[in-house]
């Protein structure tokens, strides 16, 4: 079944699920911008990225603004050029600044990873894995969590490696 699913979710374009997405997109722009979802929507990403379902992992659906990071003109004589307000990059992933938006919201849970679930000309979609420590025995939430908090905020998620660049391969190449 999750390799049924997972090549529905590769090839969004060509199957029949075109028609179902776009609808899904119209339902959620009226949403706000973060929603607790009751299961996740790609179960087999979920399930590959730790989530389990039981009690203490919470799926939330965060929606962020496409595009460059705009920021507000200085005030001041200066030219465009050089103000620094064009053409500006953010450092972050959508995907690391969706992580954060969910935990700021709910600040007594962890995120423990995120993953894509669409897209359209204005707004990107992000489901974010949460865990409440509270249901998890000790063993357990060190096991999938670690002994640090704060885990979105400090680079420790899949998207916070990836901008720290250590997903990377570094060193010698060994020949075998």
């Amino acid at each position: 079944m999750y390799k049924y699913e997972t090549n529905a979710w590769k090839n969004l374009d060509e199957s029949s699920m075109k028609e179902v997405t776009k609808q899904r997109h119209m339902k959620w722009r009226r949403q706000s911008a973060i929603v607790r979802t009751e299961k996740p929507l790609r179960l087999s990403r979920a399930r590959t990225l730790g989530y389990k379902a039981k009690q203490g992992f919470i799926i939330i659906r965060v929606r962020i603004r496409r595009g460059g990071l705009h920021k507000a003109a200085p005030k001041g004589g200066r030219r465009q050029r050089h103000s620094g307000i064009t053409k500006f990059t953010p450092k972050k992933s959508m995907r690391m600044i969706a992580e954060e938006r969910g935990n700021r919201r709910f600040p007594n849970l962890e995120v423990l990873n995120s993953y894509w679930v669409g897209e359209d000309g204005q707004y990107k979609w992000f489901e974010v894995i949460l865990v409440d420590k509270t249901k998890l025995s000790t063993e357990e939430s060190a096991q999938i969590l670690g002994k640090t908090p704060r885990r979105a905020y400090r680079g420790l998620t899949s998207a916070g490696k990836n901008i720290r660049g250590l997903r990377k391969k570094r060193g010698l190449k060994v020949s075998g």
